[in-house]
């Protein structure tokens, strides 16, 4: 990197140093400073500029982590959906003893405890109006006096959040009137 320079002179030594010679000296080492000054700076800013990115590859797969885990969690309980469905149906049933009605009870209270703590919730849609977002009509049925289109009249099957985003939407039945006969 740097080139020894060696004058002919020796101001230590006693030897005398000529005007023109001092300046020329100088001038080079000026110019070698300045072109060490310049590769520190360069290396200094790729260390700046590599430090930046390693800092947002850690950003990067820390998201991207936190993305997997929770697409997983996810698909899983998506899973048990199916088997909370048949619990709550076989509870609708009579056919069954006592027995077993309170075993079914107690099954379902353990999935919605295990589920609540996962961070699923219901979402209640019965009664109110119909939005897309977190129902899916599968159909309609004619409106009761009193009833708005667009009700919600059944669910046939619930819909679910985790941690506030959308699980499962509700599949349901939808209030409409009839509309009335065209006149020619």
């Amino acid at each position: 990197m740097f080139e020894e320079q060696r004058l002919d002179a020796d101001p230590a030594a006693g030897e005398p140093v000529s005007e023109q010679q001092e300046p020329d000296v100088v001038v080079h080492l000026r110019e070698q400073l300045a072109a060490a000054t310049a590769r520190a700076d360069e290396n200094y800013n790729r260390f700046l500029l590599a430090a930046a990115d390693f800092e947002n590859y850690k950003k990067r797969t820390e998201r991207d982590f936190v993305k997997i885990l929770t697409d997983r969690r996810r698909a899983m309980l998506e899973r048990f959906l199916p088997v909370l469905d048949n619990l709550e149906r076989a509870l609708e049933s009579d056919g069954a003893g006592e027995t077993l009605r309170n075993g079914i009870e107690q099954t379902l209270r353990g999935f919605k405890a295990v589920l609540d703590a996962e961070g699923v919730k219901p979402i209640d849609v019965g009664g109110k109006t119909f939005d897309p977002q977190v129902a899916e009509a599968i159909g309609t049925a004619q409106a009761a006096d009193g009833v708005a289109d667009d009700t919600v009249v059944e669910v046939t099957q619930k819909g679910y959040t985790i941690d506030g985003e959308l699980l499962r939407p509700a599949k349901v039945i939808v209030a409409k009137h009839s509309e009335p006969p065209e006149s020619p």
